[in-house]
């Protein structure tokens, strides 16, 4: 069996000058390209997934922009795999789970963007398939939101959800405890 790494949504449109700009991006992009520089030395597999807009009136991710395109940091290299979706759940209309199995991974690292869409939707379908499953959370972005009246904090909004998916969902660690503590 295997470990797998996934990559979730680290495209341009999430960092600094893009169309939803996330806190932190640039920093969890630099842990998920740690993450990723370990993957690769291992020969493990990689995936990379890309949000592509398909709803009407989408602002961001839009087909043929720099925005929808993988961040530098995490980029991928040739022969590397490279999902493209249109849902949160990047199992969703994905080769993902053939691509997994084939591979034999029974084990998968995420890294990525939205932590409390895509990489939550993502994390609870893995486990729902059967993968045990990490997250690396300071290799992952969100926003603050609202609710009512109220404007939720991202650090808060990123604590709710790795609290959430740590709970049954996943095992939630820091890069440098991933790292430190690698097991293949």
């Amino acid at each position: 069996m295997a470990t797998a790494l996934l990559l979730i949504d680290i495209q341009n449109d999430y960092f600094p000058g893009g169309k939803m700009e996330l806190e932190g991006s640039l920093e969890a992009s630099l842990r998920a390209g740690e993450i990723l520089a370990l993957f690769r030395e291992k020969g493990l597999p990689v995936v990379h997934v890309q949000h592509l807009a398909a709803r009407p009136g989408a602002t961001f991710f839009l087909p043929n922009t720099e925005g929808v395109e993988i961040h530098p940091n995490v980029a991928p290299l040739p022969g590397e795999a490279v999902f493209q979706k249109s849902f949160p759940n990047s199992f969703r209309g994905t080769p993902l789970l053939d691509h997994l199995r084939e591979r034999q991974a029974d084990k998968i690292v995420v890294c990525g963007m939205m932590t409390h869409m895509c990489v939550d939707a993502s994390v609870r379908a893995a486990f729902d398939y059967g993968f045990e499953v990490t997250v690396v959370h300071d290799a992952c972005a969100t926003r603050a939101l609202t609710f009512g009246d109220q404007t939720i904090p991202a650090a808060q909004v990123q604590g709710a959800f790795l609290a959430a998916l740590g709970f049954v969902y996943a095992k939630v660690v820091s890069a440098g405890d991933y790292l430190d503590g690698f097991q293949g």
